[in-house]
C-alpha cells in the first residue's frame, strides 16, 4: 500500500509542477525537461508514470474535471441554499477557465490538432453535468418550482446545446449574437422546466448584465 500511495503522490507531484509551467510558459513553451528540474526527478520516473507531454496534459484535465466535478456535486447537496441559486451555483463551479494552469489547459484543447481532446472534456461533461442539475430540478419540482416529468432530459439538452453553442471553437458569434442567443436560451429553458416567465433570469450573471442583455432588443 505504501509503494502505491508513493507512486499517486509522486504522480500528483509531477502534475502540480506541470500544471505551474504551462500556466507560466504555456503547453508548447514548456518541455520535459522543464517538468523534470522542477520536480527533481530522472527521466526514467516521469516516464513511468506518463508516455509523455501530452499525456500529463491529458491527466490534468481527468483531474481538472474530476475536481471541478466534485465542487459542482457538493453545491447540488447543499439543501440550505435555493433551488435557483444552487443551480446557478453549480454552473459557475463548472467554470473551467479560470486560474492560471486551467486557462492553458483549455487553450491548449481548443487548438484544431486536439479536437480529440476537446471531444474528450466536452463527453465528460455531457455525461457528469446532467444528473447533477437533475437532482436540483426534481427538488424544484416538489416545491411547484419546475413541471416537467423529464429532469435528467431537459438538462441533458441544456447542456449539450450550452457547451457547443457557447463554445466559441464551434460557432462564431458577435457579442450581439451571443447575448441574444443567451436570452433565447433562458426563455426557453424556462418552458422547458415549466418554470415561470423571467424566473431564471438571475441565470444571467454567467454572462453579463441582464440589463445590458435587455438593451440589445430594447425595453420589454
Amino acid at each position: 500500500m505504501r509503494v502505491v500511495k508513493e507512486a499517486e503522490a509522486r504522480r500528483n507531484e509531477i502534475l502540480d509542477a506541470a500544471a505551474e509551467l504551462f500556466g507560466q510558459k504555456g503547453f508548447d513553451g514548456t518541455s520535459t525537461g522543464d517538468i523534470l528540474g522542477k520536480v527533481g526527478i530522472a527521466r526514467g520516473t516521469l516516464y513511468y508514470h506518463f508516455k509523455s507531454k501530452e499525456d500529463i496534459m491529458d491527466a490534468l484535465i481527468e483531474r481538472t474535471n474530476a475536481t471541478i466535478l466534485h465542487a459542482a456535486q457538493q453545491v447540488a447537496e447543499d439543501k440550505s441554499i435555493p433551488v435557483i441559486d444552487r443551480i446557478l451555483r453549480v454552473v459557475m463551479a463548472l467554470n473551467i477557465s479560470s486560474g492560471d494552469s486551467s486557462t492553458e489547459i483549455m487553450e491548449h484543447i481548443h487548438k484544431p490538432q486536439n479536437a480529440l481532446m476537446h471531444q474528450k472534456v466536452q463527453k465528460a461533461v455531457i455525461r457528469s453535468v446532467p444528473p447533477i442539475l437533475a437532482s436540483i430540478i426534481s427538488e424544484g419540482i416538489e416545491q411547484g418550482i419546475f413541471n416537467t416529468p423529464y429532469p435528467y432530459e431537459c438538462m441533458e439538452m441544456v447542456v449539450v446545446y450550452a457547451t457547443t453553442i457557447f463554445d466559441n471553437d464551434m460557432v462564431d458569434m458577435t457579442e450581439e449574437e451571443r447575448m441574444s442567443r443567451v436570452l433565447a436560451f433562458i426563455a426557453n429553458v424556462e418552458r422547458l422546466l415549466g418554470a415561470g416567465s423571467g424566473s431564471l433570469m438571475s441565470v444571467m450573471q454567467m454572462f453579463g448584465s441582464a440589463n445590458e442583455a435587455k438593451g440589445i432588443h430594447g425595453d420589454e
